[in-house]
């Protein structure tokens, strides 16, 4: 305790105008990131007056659950939240089977091609075909309104697949070299000693693809045109410009339970619940995946 406050005694006046504005500057930034989230939670649940008169700030007024209601009951909304899911689940999985054996591979100076794929591998990063050209292309591979050919064609991103290479590299390669020693072949050696000591690094880049997939929205919309195969973010895009909801709610009424804006903030709740659960649960792999990741040993 002694020594507790003898370094606080000896702190410079420079030192606590450092660590005054540096707690300050991340309150503030903490407050930026979680208003906007609260905010959207208190009005999916206020009135549809309170919140069209403009009377929610930040807790919620005349609390009731009929925009829920209203949400949960379209049918719509289940199909594209339950597709949504699928393109998360299986298009995060196939990524992963596809980037960790690429990152392997191209971890490995015994590999000829190495030198070239990395560097064809890190020009994609900044170059760019258009989307134009890109959708012509996904057209004619008839992409469009085909789930499976959806999952395969945004399968990977050089990003993620550099940032598991990377920290395969990091990894000693005598490993490698005791367990050839013991007949061990490169199969054997991916999955029993690289997969196991990378799981920091592997959820992250799982964490990368998956939110890639859970908030997809742009080639969605562009490519996917059944109602039937839509993901959430689409049908919440729909929503938000539907007319005929709009004119439907224009009229809010003095203590109506629900209007047009308390549904699209539910909708967006709803969208966002299934990342707040399971975040929490990743995060530590998250923060040390990058920060391993990204050195190389």
């Amino acid at each position: 305790m002694e020594r507790v406050r003898k370094k606080k005694m000896k702190q410079s006046l420079g030192d606590k105008t450092f660590d005054f504005v540096k707690n300050f500057i991340l309150i503030v930034l903490t407050i930026a990131c979680l208003y906007p989230l609260i905010y959207v939670f208190s009005c999916s649940i206020s009135s549809g007056s309170a919140v069209d008169s403009g009377k929610v700030l930040l807790f919620p007024k005349d609390i009731n659950f009929e925009s829920y209601k209203q949400v949960l009951t379209d049918k719509q909304f289940w199909v594209s939240y339950g597709n949504t899911f699928y393109y998360t689940i299986f298009g995060s999985l196939f990524s992963m089977l596809v980037s960790a054996p690429a990152a392997y591979v191209l971890s490995k100076k015994r590999f000829r091609a190495r030198k070239v794929i990395n560097i064809l591998l890190s020009f994609t990063m900044w170059f760019s075909p258009g989307f134009i050209p890109l959708y012509l292309n996904y057209s004619e591979l008839g992409v469009t309104n085909n789930r499976f050919m959806i999952l395969i064609s945004f399968g990977i991103q050089a990003f993620n697949i550099i940032l598991l290479r990377n920290y395969f590299e990091s990894i000693p390669e005598e490993m490698e070299e005791s367990a050839n020693v013991d007949g061990s072949n490169d199969f054997i050696t991916f999955v029993k000693i690289y997969l196991p000591l990378s799981k920091a690094s592997m959820a992250t880049v799982w964490m990368y693809y998956a939110m890639s997939r859970w908030n997809g929205y742009f080639w969605s919309t562009i490519l996917i045109k059944d109602m039937k195969k839509i993901p959430l973010q689409v049908y919440l895009k729909q929503k938000i410009i539907d007319q005929s909801l709009v004119s439907e709610f224009a009229n809010t009424i003095a203590g109506q339970k629900y209007s047009y804006n308390t549904i699209i903030y539910a909708l967006v709740a709803c969208s966002i619940v299934p990342v707040l659960i399971i975040y929490p649960f990743i995060q530590r792999y998250f923060v040390k995946g990058v920060m391993v990741g990204g050195v190389k040993g």
